[in-house]
């Protein structure tokens, strides 16, 4: 029962988290210096008849509060606005490239969760040379940016070794995840490192406690003792991190389909950014925050699962 009760009141905090966040995407239409018009037509020509039009789809003539509720329930109904430089509705713009996007972002999430996770407890396993090049790498990856990343890998593995393509999105799901292999590790890389960095101070911090060292003395074989005790206890402030840094790759992919000429949610969003097609810009914002706060909603939800003492404590 007390499990059913926080999972109700952690859904109950999303919904009203995105509520906030909805009405401060919302708000920004407004905060801007300038009439909302402006900003919704990018300072192109229009016609009274697009003029008549804008202001019925935003309600512009309606009290702020209202507008925002009425918007929203535009949202519920799939209406997220109408693209001035598309002339198409926006959701018929992001359902054909949000494949690509989620697809992208779930094969790095999983280079992330993988390679992550192994590096790091291979460093904290290992002593000298492997534990001091895990860690000298990592660092590396940190200070690299994911579009720095991305140009490395193109000039390396796709110029001077023609080994993967460097454009396009392929056909078919071998052809897709061999073309979508540098762009998921140039996402990954950063993500890498720090899941790294903190899976081996977690499993260090681990090794180090009294009771590890009481069943090691006890005969207790160190396989069971680093499963049962060690990686069991290092995996809360390790599925953290790995949540809250899968949840962020979206805003790095932003970038990256840029740099590999991707057509996916995030050149859309700096296509519309440049274009000031604000509907576009708005309706893709609110994809990639919707997305960040369920993902970490649901690493939330999984604490309990992760390690059932913590249901006593909720």
């Amino acid at each position: 029962m007390r499990l059913l009760t926080t999972i109700a009141e952690r859904l109950a905090g999303m919904v009203l988290t995105l509520l906030v966040t909805s009405f401060v995407i919302f708000g920004a239409l407004y905060a801007a210096p300038g009439s909302p018009l402006s900003h919704l037509v990018g300072g192109r020509t229009v016609t009274p008849e697009q003029i008549r039009l804008v202001t019925e789809q935003y309600h512009l003539d309606s009290p702020f509060l209202e507008r925002y509720v009425l918007w929203l329930r535009d949202i519920f109904t799939g209406d997220l606005g109408t693209s001035f430089v598309f002339k198409q509705n926006v959701l018929d713009l992001i359902k054909p490239r949000l494949p690509l996007t989620l697809f992208l972002v779930t094969y790095a999430a999983l280079l992330i969760g993988v390679v992550g996770l192994v590096t790091g407890f291979i460093a904290a396993r290992s002593k000298g040379f492997v534990a001091r090049s895990a860690m000298l790498g990592t660092t590396v990856a940190l200070a690299t940016p994911s579009f720095v990343a991305g140009v490395i890998l193109i000039s390396l593995l796709s110029v001077k070794f023609p080994i993967f393509p460097v454009f396009g999105a392929g056909e078919g799901i071998f052809d897709v995840l061999y073309h979508l292999t540098l762009p998921a590790v140039a996402i990954a890389v950063g993500g890498v490192a720090l899941v790294a960095r903190v899976t081996r101070a977690a499993i260090d911090e681990e090794q180090s406690k009294e009771f590890v060292e009481a069943a090691r003395s006890r005969g207790v074989r160190e396989t069971r003792t680093v499963i049962r005790h060690v990686v069991r206890n290092a995996l809360i402030p390790i599925s953290t991190v790995l949540g809250i840094t899968v949840a962020s790759i979206l805003a790095q992919s932003v970038v990256v389909e840029n740099v590999f000429s991707l057509n996916g949610l995030g050149s859309l969003l700096v296509s519309s950014v440049q274009a000031k097609d604000f509907a576009v810009v708005q309706a893709v914002t609110l994809v990639f925050v919707f997305t960040f706060i369920v993902v970490n909603t649901i690493v939330d939800l999984l604490y309990p699962l992760i390690d059932p003492r913590l249901r006593a404590l909720r």
